[in-house]
């Protein structure tokens, strides 16, 4: 089976390892980095590189990038997207509430591989094929340095966002409580260091209904993770309380394990190690991409040709030749 794989080539995340190892568990997958020009014009790229010689064609970008596109979608037989912020779906809060539904529901072949377990069930009883592949780690770049933890409490990463607004004004009230430390890096060594200096990393991810990648990154690094929880999230993920992470449900909730984890330093410690191994243990990037791969080459719908019209007005505008 031929894949091919379109990826972001500007993203502040890195990657790399989680798509060297898709390549490695699939028969025959090449890469593409697009920049942002050639995401937004996917027809022009996909008739260059020869899109109808793959079996499956895999794109990571942005929904309001692909959206705008449905017409050069329908043309892609064997198309997966894989999708990281699909929770947005189902934030009232987020411009993009809704959107992943209206978009996968109009391509009714294709397949998504969602990073959130009730995300994956929420679609699927809307009859979009979401299929649940966790976030991960880079465990290449990621893990415990054995480094001298001086920083009690910390928070790593963007408070920008529409969507983070809960979340900053959660960390911001915790910070002037407890004195957390919430700032950011660069990705790579210096995010590495900091993680390895940090004792209580506090996730915030009010709202989202899953965990984003900082969660399965912090505990790699052997910090304990007190994580906001995300109701049966939790169980499906196999994360456990007071065993390998450290959940609440509101601001005093924070502040009192805080204290309470810095009172009993051998607890820390204990939950910490636990963490560590369970993300190490299911969570690596290792494991994901194999996972990833093997949704990826499962067999999927039949395809649905799009309309005469629709296969014409693509021929037209970028060189697609669409079968009936």
């Amino acid at each position: 089976m031929k894949v091919m794989l379109l990826v972001m080539a500007e993203q502040r995340v890195i990657l790399d390892r989680l798509y060297q190892v898709v390549q490695e568990n699939c028969n025959d997958c090449t890469l593409y980095r697009l920049t942002k020009q050639q995401q937004k014009k996917l027809g022009r790229f996909l008739v260059s590189a020869n899109y109808q010689d793959f079996d499956r064609v895999v794109i990571f970008s942005r929904v309001k990038r692909l959206a705008p596109q449905l017409s050069v979608l329908k043309c892609i037989p064997g198309l997966i997207f894989l999708e990281h912020d699909a929770y947005q779906n189902y934030m009232r809060e987020s411009k993009y509430y809704g959107v992943y539904s209206r978009l996968y529901r109009r391509l009714p072949s294709c397949r998504a591989l969602v990073s959130g377990a009730l995300v994956a069930r929420r679609m699927q009883a809307e009859n979009i094929d979401a299929v649940f592949v966790s976030k991960g780690y880079d465990e290449q770049m990621l893990h415990n340095t054995g480094s001298v933890r001086d920083i009690p409490i910390g928070f790593l990463g963007s408070l920008k966002s529409t969507e983070y607004a809960r979340r900053r004004a959660l960390l911001e009230a915790l910070a002037q409580r407890t004195g957390m430390l919430v700032t950011r890096t660069q990705s790579g060594r210096e995010y590495l260091e900091t993680l390895n200096r940090i004792k209580i990393f506090v996730s915030a991810d009010l709202g989202m209904g899953e965990f984003m990648i900082k969660n399965f990154e912090a505990m790699a690094c052997g910090c304990v993770l007190l994580a906001w929880s995300q109701g049966e999230e939790d169980r499906l993920l196999g994360f456990e309380d007071m065993e390998n992470t450290v959940f609440y449900r509101s601001e005093a909730e924070a502040v009192e394990k805080l204290e309470m984890l810095q009172r009993d330093p051998e607890l820390a410690t204990r939950i910490a190690r636990n963490g560590q191994a369970f993300a190490e243990r299911r969570y690596s990037f290792a494991r994901v991409g194999q996972a990833l791969a093997e949704e990826i080459q499962r067999d999927m719908r039949p395809w649905q040709a799009p309309s005469a019209f629709t296969r014409g007005w693509v021929k037209l505008r970028y060189g697609m030749k669409v079968p009936g």
